[in-house]
């Protein structure tokens, strides 16, 4: 069976957006929960795959290393179906602009998700990666890959918390949502498995490798760096870090994703209330 067209993909986005709002709360929540995992997950392995690269050696060649293994987390969400704040920036939004949910029905479902999603997070950077010990510590031995894990998340938590300045990470959040939320819209234009995998790695692959800032994968970074005992690094940084990402996160999906592709092929078109929705996370 051949691959959505993109009018046919906005109109199935639209939809997947207003399935995500008619669900009960408590159902919400789980799914984010398990989405906020699943990012936790891919920035696991993305941190375990590009450890102990000595980037004088490798250039910038870990951060395409880190990206290409981190799109397990969104592979996840789209494939095994979850709630991804990021992803319902684009999707819940497109239905409201469509005319089926109201701005109150967006800010809860939105508001609702982060919170899943940031429990979700927590609970791996704490239980999974810091108290496993697949992230080490300060105290690991040199040159142990506990020692190798924990300078490469203190690293990345650092880039993230204290190297640019607010306008700059508000700006890479934009960039990173429009990349994500491409990916998500690609996906549910493809048939198969194997096709939504395709048009999810790429763009993810893109903006991590970029250093885009991912608010739910931040979620993870951030204070699993804090649990693991990363110096000179406070709650103040990351709650800052997360309005910032969570602000540009938001422009990129509704402004460049949602608003533009409602304009392009369903701002003329009469709601479509009884469209099958699409049954897969985002």
């Amino acid at each position: 069976m051949s691959a959505l067209e993109p009018q046919e993909t906005a109109a199935a986005a639209a939809s997947a957006g207003v399935k995500k709002v008619h669900r009960s709360w408590d159902r919400v929540l789980v799914s984010a929960f398990l989405a906020g995992a699943y990012i936790a997950f891919g920035g696991m392995v993305a941190i375990s795959v590009s450890s102990g690269l000595d980037p004088a050696t490798w250039g910038t060649l870990p951060t395409l290393f880190t990206g290409a293994a981190f799109t397990l987390g969104l592979v996840l969400v789209v494939v095994a179906g979850s709630d991804l704040a990021t992803g319902n920036m684009m999707l819940v939004p497109l239905g409201a602009l469509e005319g089926r949910l109201s701005v109150g029905d967006v800010a809860r479902n939105l508001s609702l998700v982060l919170v899943g999603n940031l429990l979700g997070a927590l609970f791996v950077a704490f239980f999974l990666a810091v108290q496993s010990g697949v992230i080490g510590s300060s105290s690991a031995e040199a040159g142990s890959a506990a020692a190798m894990t924990f300078e490469r998340l203190a690293g990345i938590a650092e880039d993230k918390a204290t190297a640019h300045t607010a306008w700059e990470t508000f700006l890479r959040a934009v960039g990173c949502n429009w990349l994500v939320c491409l990916a998500v819209f690609m996906s549910l234009a493809a048939r198969s498995v194997a096709g939504k995998i395709l048009a999810v790695f790429f763009p993810i692959m893109a903006f991590v490798a970029m250093g885009f800032d991912h608010v739910v994968a931040n979620m993870f970074f951030l204070p699993a760096a804090i649990f693991a005992g990363v110096p000179d690094l406070g709650w103040g940084d990351v709650v800052t870090n997360w309005l910032l990402a969570g602000a540009g996160n938001l422009v990129g999906a509704v402004v460049f994703v949602a608003t533009s592709y409602w304009y392009l092929f369903l701002r003329d078109d009469e709601p479509a209330k009884d469209q099958p929705e699409p049954e897969q996370g985002a």
